[in-house]
């Protein structure tokens, strides 16, 4: 048995005010009755409104609480890493400020840790009520993602629970851009998976719009795959043998004495070949880009305050 049994909980909290509060208490009080060892890392991801001086005030009257505070926004997987750097514990469970990720399943998530198993991911039993098109937007994602990364990741989330040795696999990682949630999946360990039904927000309504999810959504899968460069190199193929195709075409028609037909199908032929040749490059220019980003090596995230460290 090891000597540290402390359960660090890392909360990622963006224009959070209200939650603060509530969120640490229902965690206090369920893991003080269950005589479990505890922190709580709330990491203000460059809020707006009053959420950091809340942490700093719960930290000030509460022992257990740490609190960072980034220099702006700088998204949810610089705030899930750096609450990785700060935690203390033997493990962590990474877990939202808004309580739909249920409190109620720490302890038997902790229990599983302690019967061995290093990785306790939390598996969607469904999504909850939640906008039709976000729901659609997220699904396909998943499906993306999936495919390019070989590991099926249609229910998965950020509400996990992992072991020092898979924390500190994280972050030995030097990319600028991580993605937590398929990045504890790729680097293997012992695991198990645990359902959990999304809970409805008591308080407040969730950060993310539909551009935002997208954005998140290509970040991601470029940061984690090169899928879409091979879509580049697909779709040239199907162009070449398209070309061939109209070629012997062409030249049966030449052959036979027919005249070839006019402008129409020029112009289709433009305007398909030059799509395809503006998306292949807007795709190689994100890589590019993401590339750069990465050559510079800038910090993921800035930490303007903290509190309780």
């Amino acid at each position: 048995m090891q000597e540290n049994q402390t359960l660090s909980i890392i909360i990622p909290s963006f224009n959070e005010q209200d939650n603060i509060e509530r969120t640490f208490q229902a965690i206090n009080m369920l893991l003080k009755q269950e005589t479990i060892p505890f922190e709580v890392i709330f990491i203000d991801d460059g809020s707006k409104d009053l959420t950091y001086i809340h942490i700093l005030e719960l930290s000030q009257k509460n022992p257990e609480v740490k609190g960072l505070s980034f220099s702006r926004n700088f998204g949810k997987e610089a705030a899930i890493f750096a609450g990785l750097e700060a935690a203390c514990g033997a493990c962590c469970v990474v877990m939202d400020c808004d309580l739909q990720h249920p409190v109620s399943l720490l302890p038997e998530m902790y229990r599983l840790w302690q019967d061995g198993y290093e990785i306790v991911e939390g598996v969607k039993a469904s999504r909850g009520k939640e906008n039709p098109l976000h729901t659609f937007c997220a699904n396909s994602f998943y499906r993306i993602i999936s495919k390019a990364t070989g590991i099926d990741m249609s229910k998965a989330s950020d509400f996990k629970l992992i072991d020092r040795k898979a924390m500190d696999a994280l972050l030995f990682m030097p990319e600028r851009a991580p993605f937590f949630r398929a990045l504890s999946s790729w680097i293997g360990f012992k695991s198990i998976a645990i359902p959990f039904e999304v809970q409805e927000r008591a308080i407040g309504t969730s950060k993310w719009s539909v551009w935002s999810l997208t954005k998140y959504a290509i970040q991601n899968i470029t940061s984690f795959s090169g899928a879409p460069m091979q879509f580049v190199s697909l779709m040239g193929w199907i162009m070449f043998f398209a070309s061939i195709a109209l070629g012997i075409q062409s030249l049966y028609k030449y052959f036979s004495g027919n005249a070839l037909e006019g402008f129409t199908t020029v112009i289709l032929l433009q305007l398909i070949i030059g799509s395809v040749l503006m998306i292949s490059l807007g795709i190689i220019g994100h890589y590019i880009s993401r590339i750069y980003n990465e050559i510079k090596a800038r910090p993921r995230y800035i930490i303007s305050k903290r509190c309780g460290c």
